[in-house]
């Protein structure tokens, strides 16, 4: 399939730039995956929509405050996205500019309190333009939690503030990793995860670091040649046993985001029919024609035109079902992308 099979006008007013004012207070386009038929309604309603024995599984990879600002020698200030550490306490990074940052070029980073953090060199090209830092010190937690900035999408016009260190992050956030938040998981409150939890559904936890292969463009003509960048995963020994369960006897499992897609089809071994536990890192590619053997529906945001994201839900639902309900929500006038509102695929 061709990559602009998956394009569509989206006027710029509809690009959520500010998460809506009391979280949770969303619309959400319930589409019925089988048929196409959509429905308008909000996010409180969620809960309505699940069967009382179904298991919601969630993201809960922390979003990392990765963005960071380093100085040349020429004080040249230049942007780094810091994306995964290697054992050799290498960084693998994102640059603005990345083609004059090369290699044997140091940078000097500061805390916030103006003072020298580290000194970082280049030490390492990759193909795509990512380049591997190598700090003069382990970088911990700390340093990005005191002085890094949230990264937020590019399409997201506005420098980050001090509302986005809550609202770009799920209520349930807890092992920090992720560059992007798994945004489907924004939407809910402590308030309609009671209900949820009321209604008898049961919530499992996986973790997907959210990196390149989650927000990269596709490239070229064809769909078949973008191959998706690597990102670590783990499930636990209690979900992968809820997972397989659940399963056994018959019930829906919904996966909240696609990255908790992508979490549980990777996970899933053919030959022994399970979901297995453990680390593990995946660079599965959904599109057209792929076998769902995990998922049976899916809480998400709208996504970007020409995406891996969109791709994906057009895999999980029929392309045609979802140009149709996303015509009808540009109509609507819903909010798109990360700060907007949500599609219910069931």
């Amino acid at each position: 399939m061709l990559v602009k099979d998956f394009s569509f006008d989206l006027p710029e007013e509809l690009i959520a730039q500010v998460p809506a004012k009391v979280r949770g207070e969303d619309r959400l386009l319930v589409i019925d995956k089988n048929t196409g038929e959509y429905k308008d309604t909000e996010m409180k309603d969620f809960p309505s929509y699940l069967d009382d024995d179904c298991l919601l599984v969630v993201n809960n990879s922390k979003v990392r405050k990765a963005r960071v600002y380093g100085l040349t020698e020429n004080n040249g200030k230049v942007e780094f996205l810091f994306l995964s550490e290697r054992e050799d306490h290498c960084w693998l990074v994102m640059t603005n500019k990345a083609k004059k940052q090369r290699v044997g070029k140091s940078y000097v980073f500061f805390n916030n309190n103006g003072n020298i953090a580290f000194h970082a060199t280049i030490v390492e090209s990759c193909p795509d333009g990512l380049k591997y830092l190598k700090p003069d010190i382990v970088i911990d937690e700390t340093f990005f939690i005191e002085s890094g900035h949230v990264p937020l999408p590019p399409y997201i016009k506005r420098e980050d503030d001090f509302q986005d260190e809550t609202r770009y992050q799920t209520i349930y956030a807890d092992k920090a990793g992720s560059v992007a938040s798994p945004t489907a998981g924004l939407h809910f409150t402590p308030e309609i995860m009671k209900k949820i939890k009321e209604k008898g559904v049961k919530i499992a936890f996986v973790t997907l670091h959210v990196g390149m292969g989650t927000f990269i463009p596709m490239r070229g003509v064809n769909i078949e040649d973008h191959h998706m960048h690597y990102e670590s995963y783990y499930v636990s020994e209690e979900a992968a046993a809820t997972i397989n369960d659940y399963r056994k006897k018959g019930k829906k499992i919904v996966a909240t985001g696609t990255t908790s897609v992508r979490t549980l089809e990777s996970a899933y071994n053919k030959k022994t029919n399970l979901v297995e536990p453990g680390y593990n890192k995946t660079n599965l590619f959904i599109s057209p024609g792929y076998k769902f053997n995990v998922v049976n529906q899916l809480l998400t945001n709208f996504h970007t035109p020409e995406s891996t994201l969109l791709v994906l839900v057009s895999s999980f639902a029929g392309k045609d079902h979802i140009m149709k309900a996303y015509k009808h929500a540009i109509e609507e006038k819903y909010r798109f992308f990360s700060y907007g509102d949500a599609t219910f695929l069931k």
